[in-house]
């Protein structure tokens, strides 16, 4: 990787990251609350729990319930979540201008997510990534999910780039955990999903980034830890 400029290979979180979902997975968990004879719960207070995945969902959907009571609900929100998958999530406001400057730029990109890999897979169509995407791994592709280094490393692999060669980019400590693991430099995408406690500087990436539109500029990818600003 050169001092400043795009990177050769840019590997993305999904959720949070380059897709807001928590419209899908708020539409999910309310068609479970709703056969439970529960009220809506509102996009505020689930969206801080979107990275966390579908456990941490339930728990902030049906809190009363017992953890093994919403264990045995998995299976349930995923093919549910399966139905709602891309009916109401929309990409981050500058994301589709990113993939095009790394593009442009001949860089390759990638997706290394904690979701299934069949529901990931599902969703490149709907938004014509499918060509477009050079590799994904999703959280049942390997033996290890995030945050072991594992998905990334096979990541760079399958697409023949070096680790150092290759950035991270997530909105969840464990994706930066998971970048450090495997070598390969990080952006922290401030943007995403988080809850209140959370201090994203305390990760320890190589770049915290505001905007998705702030990765178009190839002086943004890092170089040195710093923070860019929102524009």
């Amino acid at each position: 990787m050169t001092a400043v400029g795009f990177p050769r290979a840019a590997l993305f979180d999904l959720d949070g990251t380059l897709l807001d979902s928590a419209p899908d997975m708020l539409a999910t968990a309310n068609r479970m609350r709703a056969s439970r004879a529960v009220g809506p719960m509102t996009l505020e207070v689930l969206r801080p729990h979107v990275s966390k995945g579908a456990r941490a969902m339930l728990a902030a959907a049906f809190p009363e319930m017992e953890q093994g009571a919403r264990e045995a609900m998995v299976p349930e929100f995923l093919a549910i979540y399966q139905e709602e998958l891309g009916r109401h999530s929309v990409l981050f406001d500058g994301v589709a201008e990113m993939l095009a400057a790394l593009e442009g730029a001949g860089s390759t990109w990638g997706i290394v997510t904690n979701k299934p890999e069949y529901l990931a897979r599902d969703i490149l169509p709907q938004l014509d990534w499918q060509t477009r995407c050079a590799v994904l791994i999703g959280g049942d592709t390997l033996a290890e999910k995030k945050p072991h280094p594992l998905p990334l490393q096979v990541a760079a692999e399958r697409i023949g780039i070096a680790i150092g060669d290759c950035v991270y980019v997530g909105d969840d400590e464990r994706d930066i955990q998971s970048a450090r693991a495997a070598g390969m430099p990080s952006i922290a995408a401030l943007w995403g999903y988080r809850q209140a406690h959370e201090e994203p500087a305390l990760w320890l990436a190589d770049v915290m980034v505001e905007v998705p539109g702030a990765l178009i500029e190839p002086s943004a990818w890092p170089a040195q830890r710093r923070v860019v600003g929102a524009t």
